[in-house]
């Protein structure tokens, strides 16, 4: 993870560089992750199965609180993987582009409106 994170070939430079898999959410390095520049929350790059990087906001959630298809793992080395409709015991990440302020309030999930709302702007 420290390689990912570290070259200007790891995903702040898709972040900025704007390569075809850029994330929409320009972010800049931290000690231990990420900050998103558009709503200051934290969170850690992860490349998917399919090779694009997201951004995963620290922490798990219950899979039955979190909507079928927002529900990501991550393996051990490193990469996000999505979890089916089905997988709903347990715990699971969410990615910060489903609660980052830049994107309209999620519906139909408590928990992700929440997370939303703390990365809006104070008076938003």
């Amino acid at each position: 993870m420290g390689e990912i994170l570290a070259g200007p070939s790891g995903p702040l430079a898709h972040a900025v560089g704007g390569g075809s898999d850029a994330p929409l959410v320009r972010a800049v390095q931290a000690p231990g992750g990420t900050i998103c520049r558009i709503c200051g929350g934290a969170a850690e790059w992860h490349r998917s199965v399919r090779g694009r990087w997201l951004m995963i906001e620290p922490g798990f959630w219950p899979s039955a609180s979190v909507p079928a298809g927002k529900r990501w793992h991550i393996t051990e080395n490193g990469t996000a993987v999505s979890l089916s409709a089905t997988s709903v015991s347990g715990n699971c990440r969410i990615s910060h582009f489903d609660v980052c302020s830049r994107a309209p309030a999620p519906l139909g999930s408590p928990l992700l409106l929440e997370l939303w709302r703390k990365h809006a702007p104070r008076g938003a």
